[in-house]
C-alpha cells in the first residue's frame, strides 16, 4: 500500500512530539532541590531520599583575584559530591548571607566593598526555619555544612536546639565540622608536605583557598591577578602557584571526610 507524502508527514511530526514529552516527564538527573519540581521532591522522599544537605556559603572579599561568591561556589559543588556518595540525599539552596563582621564600624570583611553580613540571630533563624520546612516535608536528617568559620557556632547551636527540640520524633540535624575541619586544617596539611609554605598557604584567599576554588570552579579566579598577599588587599599568602590540580586532593579529601562524618552522624543515636 503507498502512503501519501502527507501521512508520513503527520507521522513524524507525532513521534517527534511524543519523544518530546517523553524527555520532557523524565526528571533530571539533579541532587539539587531548586532543580526538581515539588513532585519529583515528594517522589524522591517517598523512594528513600529523606537526607537534605543545607550548605551555607558567605558573600565575602577573597582578595583582588577570586571572586566575592567563592564560597557559595565551593560548597554548592561539593555538596552535591557529598549528596551523590551518600545515594539518598538531596542539596537545599546555599545559604549566602552568612555573618561576616560589623558595619557601623565595619570590621571584618565588611571593609572590603561587595561583602554582605547578616546579624548571628538572623543566620540561626534561617537556618531553624529551613530545618523545619525539610521536616515537614518528610527529611529525616538535616545536615548542615558550613564553607565558611562563621556558620560553624551557629550550626551547632541550631542543631542542638532542634534536636532537643525533637528528640521523640526521629528526625535529627547534624552539624558536621569535620567538612570545614578537612579545608582549614587537613587541606593545609596536604600541601605541607608537599614542600608547600605556611607564608603561600594563608589562612584566606592564598594558595590553599586559591587551588580549592580552580579545583571546583575556576571561572571565579581571575589568574592574571594572582600576587602575593600585602596590606589591605585581602590577601592572607600566595596564591601565585596555585593550581586545580593541586585542589583536587583536597577536594577529594574534603568529601570523602564529609561523608565518613555524615554517615557516622546518623547512624549515631
Amino acid at each position: 500500500m503507498i502512503v501519501p507524502m502527507r501521512s508520513y508527514i503527520l507521522m513524524a511530526a507525532l513521534g517527534v512530539l511524543l519523544t518530546t514529552a517523553g524527555a520532557r516527564a523524565q526528571a533530571p538527573d539533579s541532587v539539587l532541590l531548586e532543580e526538581l519540581t515539588w513532585t519529583e521532591v515528594r517522589d524522591a522522599v517517598r523512594a528513600g531520599k529523606t537526607t537534605i544537605i543545607v550548605p551555607a556559603g558567605g558573600t565575602e572579599q577573597n582578595g583582588p583575584h577570586m571572586a566575592l561568591g567563592k564560597h557559595n561556589a565551593r560548597v554548592k559543588v561539593l555538596s552535591q559530591d557529598v549528596a551523590r556518595r551518600l545515594g539518598d540525599a538531596l542539596v537545599a539552596p546555599v545559604i549566602a548571607y552568612v555573618p561576616e563582621g560589623g558595619i557601623a564600624p565595619p570590621t571584618a570583611h565588611m571593609r572590603y566593598p561587595g561583602t554582605i553580613t547578616a546579624p548571628e540571630d538572623a543566620f540561626q533563624k534561617v537556618l531553624e526555619f529551613a530545618a523545619r520546612s525539610f521536616k515537614q516535608h518528610g527529611f529525616r536528617n538535616i545536615v548542615l555544612l558550613g564553607d565558611h568559620g562563621g556558620t560553624q557556632a551557629g550550626q551547632k547551636a541550631v542543631a542542638a536546639r532542634l534536636n532537643r527540640e525533637w528528640a521523640a520524633t526521629g528526625v535529627r540535624v547534624h552539624a558536621i565540622e569535620e567538612y570545614y575541619r578537612a579545608g582549614e586544617i587537613e587541606v593545609p596539611r596536604l600541601l605541607r608536605a608537599r614542600g608547600y609554605s605556611d607564608a603561600e598557604l594563608g589562612r584566606h584567599a592564598g594558595l590553599t583557598d586559591t587551588a580549592l576554588m580552580l579545583a571546583t570552579d575556576a571561572r571565579l579566579v581571575r589568574a592574571d591577578r594572582l600576587r602575593h598577599g600585602s596590606p589591605g588587599d585581602g590577601v592572607e599568602g600566595d596564591p601565585t602557584r596555585a593550581t586545580a590540580e593541586l585542589g583536587r586532593p583536597g577536594v577529594e579529601l574534603i568529601v570523602s571526610r564529609t561523608v565518613d562524618a555524615v554517615r557516622k552522624s546518623i547512624t549515631h543515636r
